[in-house]
């Protein structure tokens, strides 16, 4: 396929649009970017006839219902929004010889292990948010066997709203902030998550367009572990800020939904698959927030 057309889903949002960037390097490809305005995940029926109108060779689902806590008491649309409509994806993917390739979450596991997780760990969500990314797997492959999924953590980038920049605007607002210690992950930095994907795609092309030899799923999160609290500090160390961060226990910050206290994801499989080193968080957060100065 020497010009394939690819479609990127939830282009209004972090990740979204680092794979409309990532894909400005990339010459040979037809880009296709919807955001809610073209493509509403709400109406399913018209998930297909979007579809239908470009025809894209390979889909990038960015789009998600990602309020955590809302999840809890908008069940309904978080299961819309992140499993029904992924399985319309997957069924006009598998109808028409595209690639599906899915974003998921280490939310679909339940924290309490002690190793980092590998893709064929038991799952078992805590919150309604994960309950609906993990039926959005399964909605996928239900319908799609060959779709590729990609589970992730802790995802910040320069656009939208998340952790990095919440923590530099209170850092701005007040001297000090509170931040839960007692929750470990691996931050990771939508920039590097879209070339991840773009690797994927890379390998699918190179071999053919064999949906086999890239299906299935993925962890894919940047390297290195550390709490929120640690990742706020880092974040102040780099932004040569002087707030000061506060640890505080998970009991100490309730929330509506509960949050896994261990998701570190093993990406072993992910580097191995697609011959692609995952950089370090750090370095990652270095690169974001030398970005946002620019």
């Amino acid at each position: 396929m020497s010009q394939p057309t690819i479609l990127i889903t939830g282009t209004h949002g972090q990740l979204g649009n680092e794979c409309l960037d990532a894909a400005t390097r990339e010459p040979n490809w037809t880009v296709i970017g919807l955001g809610r305005e073209e493509l509403d995940f709400k109406d399913l029926e018209g998930i297909q006839e979007v579809m239908d109108d470009y025809k894209p060779d390979i889909i990038i689902n960015c789009a998600a219902y990602t309020a955590v806590d809302k999840s809890e008491t908008e069940m309904d649309l978080a299961n819309l929004i992140n499993a029904k409509a992924v399985g319309k994806l997957a069924e006009w993917s598998d109808e028409n010889d595209a690639l599906l390739v899915h974003i998921s979450t280490d939310y679909v596991f339940n924290g309490e292990g002690e190793r980092p997780y590998l893709e064929s760990d038991p799952t078992q969500p805590i919150n309604q948010y994960g309950a609906s990314k993990l039926m959005g797997e399964k909605a996928a492959f239900e319908n799609d066997k060959h779709t590729v999924i990609l589970r992730t953590s802790w995802v910040y980038s320069e656009y939208g709203h998340n952790f990095v920049k919440t923590m530099l605007r209170l850092a701005d607002e007040r001297g000090e902030v509170r931040v839960v210690e007692d929750q470990q992950g691996s931050p990771t930095y939508a920039h590097d998550l879209a070339e991840g994907i773009f690797a994927v795609i890379r390998k699918y092309l190179v071999n053919d367009c064999e949906k086999s030899t890239v299906g299935g799923i993925y962890n894919y999160a940047n390297q290195g572990v550390t709490s929120w609290y640690g990742f706020a500090n880092k974040i102040f160390e780099l932004a040569n800020t002087t707030c000061k961060v506060i640890p505080v226990t998970s009991s100490e910050f309730p929330t509506p939904a509960k949050r896994p206290r261990y998701s570190v994801l093993n990406t072993e499989k992910y580097q191995k698959t697609f011959e692609s080193k995952i950089p370090d968080w750090e370095d990652g957060l270095r690169r974001c927030l030398r970005n946002m100065q620019q």
